[in-house]
């Protein structure tokens, strides 16, 4: 198995880290399971080049913003 560059590593990291605030939120009755829609705003950026930097640490600190938002206690809903 190729080893993964830092970047990589680090959207991983951010992956794991909304599947895990996903799982403190309150269920909600929607047709979606709650980890897929995580998943749709990883899956809106597949087409990024990896070797793009600037395009992948952009889109790093936006989610690193946006998984700050959700944590906060006062969010309930995530979708």
């Amino acid at each position: 198995m190729a080893r993964l560059s830092g970047l990589q590593r680090e959207v991983l990291s951010l992956y794991r880290q909304c599947l895990r605030e996903i799982r403190k939120k309150p269920t909600v009755r929607i047709t979606l399971p709650r980890w897929e829609t995580s998943w749709a705003e990883f899956q809106k950026h597949l087409s990024v080049n990896k070797k793009d930097f600037g395009a992948v640490e952009y889109l790093l600190r936006k989610g690193h913003r946006q998984l700050e938002m959700y944590a906060s206690p006062g969010i309930r809903n995530i979708r």
